[in-house]
C-alpha cells in the first residue's frame, strides 16, 4: 500500500496512524531509518533494536566473574547425565 506524505517547510513528515500502527510504534517510541543505495529509505520500530540489549541485559551475571571456557566445559563435563 503506497502512501504520500508532505514535507513541511521545516523538513519534517508526519506519519498516518496507519504507518504507525504498521510499525508497531506509540507516542514517545523511537524509529530506525536507514538510507539505502538506491535512494529508498527503510523505516522500521527502533525497539526492534534494542530486543538484541535487552536480551543482553538480562543474560549479564551482577556482581560475578565472567566464567571462562575451560570453565564451562568443566562444568558440562561434571554435570549428571
Amino acid at each position: 500500500m503506497a502512501m504520500e506524505l508532505t514535507v513541511t517547510a521545516k523538513g519534517q513528515v508526519t506519519f498516518r496512524r496507519a504507518v504507525l500502527e504498521h510499525l508497531g510504534v506509540r507516542p514517545g517510541d523511537k524509529v530506525s531509518v536507514s538510507l539505502l543505495p538506491d535512494g529508498r529509505v527503510s523505516l522500521s520500530s527502533a525497539e526492534a533494536v534494542h530486543d538484541i540489549r535487552r536480551v543482553k541485559a538480562a543474560l549479564r551475571r551482577s556482581r560475578k566473574r565472567p566464567v571462562s571456557l575451560d570453565e564451562m566445559r568443566d562444568a558440562i563435563r561434571s554435570a549428571p547425565k
